[in-house]
């Protein structure tokens, strides 16, 4: 019993934390449906931010985004947002481990294909906003083979029509010998 016990353990020891990571990685789910955009910025008054959030209040620039399947997400003093709701904190902290920055002062502005390729558009700290359209042409330079790629469309099952063919009553099926006992 004490065997079974330390394995249980063990197992659950080493693959606990791969699910947990897979259950809440934000950009693993929006890859093939959606392009982030991840503005990682040291304030919420990082100019960068500021400017890009004012940018999209213009209906042009929504229909753009939305035209090219774009996703915000904005991290500031480590609180996260996706298109101005509030991530929890678990999920903001998944998607940094997920992008595997390395440490900066700067504002990080970095394009997520559909196929989860990385495309870093800005990083530095010099305050300078980002016009939108850069990250129109940055998504219009995609590859062809990207911009292809779409969710998978769940496909209904035909339904299959009962045959008219009459059968023969079957036999019941004996029952099951019961389980030996395990010896430890």
């Amino acid at each position: 019993m004490l065997v079974r016990s330390l394995t249980l353990a063990t197992l659950l020891a080493i693959a606990g934390p791969s699910f947990a990571a897979d259950s809440d990685a934000p950009l693993a789910k929006e890859v093939g449906k959606a392009r982030p955009l991840v503005v990682i910025a040291p304030s919420s008054a990082d100019p960068t931010l500021r400017g890009l959030e004012e940018a999209l209040k213009d209906p042009a620039t929504q229909a753009g985004f939305k035209e090219r399947n774009l996703v915000l997400y904005s991290v500031a003093k480590m609180v996260g947002k996706r298109e101005d709701k509030s991530l929890e904190q678990q999920t903001t902290m998944a998607l940094i481990r997920e992008l595997k920055l390395g440490a900066s002062k700067g504002t990080k502005v970095i394009l997520v294909g559909k196929d989860g390729e990385r495309h870093v558009l800005k990083d530095d700290d010099s305050g300078d906003k980002i016009d939108p359209q850069v990250i129109f042409k940055a998504v219009d330079e995609l590859p062809a083979s990207e911009k292809a790629m779409t969710a998978a469309e769940p496909v209904a099952a035909p339904v299959a029509e009962p045959k008219a063919k009459e059968s023969k009553p079957t036999k019941p099926a004996k029952p099951a010998a019961p389980p030996k006992p395990l010896d430890d």
